[in-house]
């Protein structure tokens, strides 16, 4: 079973920096993909990064490319979105998810049904 806490949200106003952790509890994951993934009111759920564990996948919507990094350190099992040049439009709750087992691919071909354990979320908020 694989349980993702997330941690780090907050209300930044436009301009400044978050940085968000998911840490990962399962006794096998070094084959899940990481995605970092977010939804404003209203808005469907969209994907925002993702990250394999050895990082050599990685993968960014173009409404935050240049602006956030995502990151992990396998010793700590833990996955992190910075996040800088925050923009009101990066408002929404964040939620970190774990893939199925994934070999040979890319991050950014999973499909968001790829995606079978889910954070409670963190809410980001940035205000002007």
């Amino acid at each position: 079973q694989v349980r993702l806490a997330e941690s780090g949200g907050g209300s930044v106003q436009a301009g400044g920096s978050l940085k968000l952790s998911c840490t990962v509890s399962a006794s096998t994951y070094t084959s899940l993909y990481m995605g970092w993934f977010r939804q404003a009111p209203g808005k469907e759920r969209e994907e925002v990064s993702c990250i394999s564990w050895s990082g050599g996948s990685t993968s960014y919507a173009d409404s935050v490319k240049g602006r956030f990094t995502i990151s992990q350190d396998n010793a700590k099992k833990t996955v992190y979105l910075q996040m800088n040049s925050l923009k009101r439009e990066d408002t929404a709750m964040y939620y970190c998810a774990a893939s199925k087992p994934v070999w040979g691919i890319g991050c950014d071909r999973l499909a968001l049904s790829d995606y079978r354990n889910w954070g409670q979320g963190t809410q980001v908020t940035v205000s002007s």
